[in-house]
């Protein structure tokens, strides 16, 4: 039986929010290229504490550490913005703020995936994501 979610980021932010309430330092999901940029820029924005690839034989497993050992999550909030049922896009003026700067959102530019304010620099709009506080 396979578990195949229609949106696998939302899969993924689910499975963060859950792990970070009930205190775990550490999450294993199938993965995937965008799953790994996702988490690779919460890394870089220091949102998560580490990311790794294990190899498996039908597909690898995504190793997301979400907190150092005795610390807590840094993850208010995070919640999927374009969903499969209504997609949303932003020009680079108009990507939105979280929290009046304080949070985070993800946009998947043509360049990548890159967070608003790189995306603002940059000059590029796009699909925005995610936002995280």
């Amino acid at each position: 039986m396979s578990l195949q979610s229609t949106d696998p980021i939302a899969d993924l932010l689910t499975r963060i929010r859950n792990a970070a309430l009930v205190g775990k330092t550490e999450i294993r999901v199938p993965t995937s290229k965008l799953k790994k940029v996702v988490a690779e820029q919460l890394v870089k924005n220091h949102y998560l504490a580490g990311v790794k690839v294990e190899d498996g034989k039908p597909r690898g497993t995504l190793v997301v550490k979400l907190a150092k050992d005795g610390e807590n999550c840094p993850i208010t909030e995070i919640t999927r913005v374009s969903k499969p049922g209504r997609r949303v896009y932003t020009a680079a003026s108009d990507i939105p703020k979280v929290k009046q700067g304080r949070g985070i959102v993800l946009v998947s530019t043509s360049k990548g995936v890159m967070t608003g304010a790189e995306a603002v620099k940059a000059k590029l709009g796009g699909e925005v994501l995610l936002k995280v506080y």
